[in-house]
């Protein structure tokens, strides 16, 4: 990056907006941080005010000032429908752990139609996705039709949303398309076939672009990077290479996973085909990613329940590990996600005793955390070899015992980066690039990790208890 040049990367999530300022020196920091209201209401529904958020971005703007570029990271499945005239929301945005349409998608599962989703868009038939969420919106919001007919309707995940807004430019990226179960994996494009099947316009739909590149101007700073806020931490991480992973401990926890430069194909695996980022007219790079519903905020459940008052409390256990005395938690607190895609599951403890202590709950609760991380992480394994490095970010990696038992369960050496704020770090490295301030290969380097830890033994039959205690969460309801 030439000297005079720093770019500001905005970092959309789901719990707030911040804004940070990458400079040609490395040097990196925080400017200014938002939160914004949780909105749920009906059990299992989630939502945000679109307009909320819009504010907290344009306050972020402010108080981040002039710059050679911005790069923003968007929440990746959460979906707004506005007015195209008018850039107003006609109803609160329905975020990526809403569960209303699981209806719909069992349905359209039983139908057989997962095939068609699984091959062209890499994706499970899940409310996760973005699609079944716009479908909501046209059926239940009557000025969705009204705007139709007007021709000024228009539907997207929330970065279409604000590059709208902000730039007059209404377009998302090719990592945020992929998220919808709309975009064909090899064109690149809406997909008629996956329109016809969920019922969602492709007209209503924006224009898809390159991750790096310059989508307009925002107050005269060219907005040139826009992507998902997991492959922004993906590229954060320094992960650039087949092989190379991470995940994120955030309210729930992803895994991603640099793959070939081709679609990868596997249909049985549990795991979602996605783009990992596309720089300009250059190939796409794809990558593997499973998630898991319940990470962090099953940790805040359990303080919320008393079993523990400060995190002091659980970052060391003087006790064997928990599953090794039999007592094993299944995190299925909002049911399983990947590799077993049920979201009936419940969440539960197995092994309690008389003497089971709130202490030998938790360790078991952050030991079902890594268990089932380790399950997606050993899925993109058969598919994609991995390397012998995860590279880990998130609140949970503060758990000096949650990144010991993470590496014994993974068999990898785990890397808890220096920055906490790898989205903000990728998002910003993206602009460089996309600005044209920067290649991949003069990005400044990146800091050393703030520790590593080397993998040790698994208690013997610890995978073994927990996969049959994960067959007793799918059947408990």
């Amino acid at each position: 990056m030439p000297p005079e040049a720093s770019v500001i990367a905005i970092d959309q999530g789901t719990t707030g907006t911040k804004a940070h300022r990458l400079r040609s020196d490395g040097t990196f920091e925080t400017i200014a941080a938002f939160e914004h209201r949780q909105i749920y209401p009906r059990q299992g529904w989630v939502e945000h005010d679109p307009e909320e958020i819009a504010r907290h971005v344009e306050a972020a703007l402010d108080q981040a000032g002039d710059a050679g570029a911005i790069g923003i990271a968007n929440q990746g499945e959460t979906v707004i429908a506005w007015d195209a005239a008018t850039k107003r929301p006609i109803h609160n945005a329905i975020v990526w752990q809403d569960a209303r349409t699981s209806d719909v998608t069992e349905r359209t599962k039983s139908e057989g139609a997962e095939t068609l989703t699984l091959q062209v868009a890499g994706l499970p038939l899940d409310p996760y996705y973005s699609a079944t969420k716009l479908r909501w919106l046209l059926d239940n919001v009557p000025e969705a039709q009204e705007l139709r007919r007007a021709g000024r309707l228009r539907l997207g995940t929330s970065d279409a949303f604000f590059l709208d807004r902000f730039t007059g430019r209404f377009a998302t990226d090719v990592t945020t398309a992929s998220r919808t179960s709309l975009m064909n994996l090899e064109t690149l494009q809406w997909d008629e076939r996956l329109a016809d099947l969920f019922g969602v316009p492709i007209e209503c739909l924006p224009e898809i672009r390159p991750t790096a590149g310059v989508f307009g101007d925002a107050r005269g700073i060219p907005v040139a990077a826009s992507l998902v806020d997991q492959q922004a931490a993906l590229f954060g991480h320094g992960c650039r290479r087949k092989g190379d992973a991470k995940i994120t401990f955030g309210t729930g926890a992803f895994a991603l996973a640099v793959a070939d430069a081709a679609v990868p194909r596997d249909t049985e695996s549990g795991l979602e085909a996605t783009i990992a980022w596309k720089i300009g007219d250059a190939p796409c790079a794809y990558a593997l990613q499973g998630g898991i519903y319940n990470a962090a905020s099953a940790v805040n459940w359990a303080r919320n329940l008393g079993l523990f008052a400060d995190y002091k409390e659980i970052d060391d256990f003087a006790a064997e590990p928990a599953i090794a005395r039999g007592l094993v938690f299944v995190p299925a607190l909002s049911g399983l996600s990947c590799p077993y895609w049920d979201r009936r599951a419940a969440g539960l403890w197995l092994g309690m005793g008389l003497d089971t202590t709130r202490a030998d709950m938790m360790q078991a609760l952050l030991e079902g955390i890594a268990l089932l991380s380790e399950r997606v992480l050993a899925a993109i394994d058969r598919l994609s070899p991995l390397g012998g490095t995860i590279s880990v970010d998130g609140g949970l990696t503060r758990n000096r015992y949650f990144n010991r038992f993470l590496a014994d369960a993974a068999g990898k050496r785990v890397r808890v980066p220096a920055s906490t704020e790898l989205t903000g770090l990728g998002a910003a490295q993206f602009a460089a690039i996309g600005a044209g301030l920067a290649t991949i290969d003069t990005l400044p380097a990146a800091p050393p990790p703030r520790s590593e830890i080397e993998p040790g033994l698994l208690p013997d039959q610890a995978r073994a208890r927990f996969e049959r205690a994960v067959e007793r969460a799918k059947a408990w309801r």
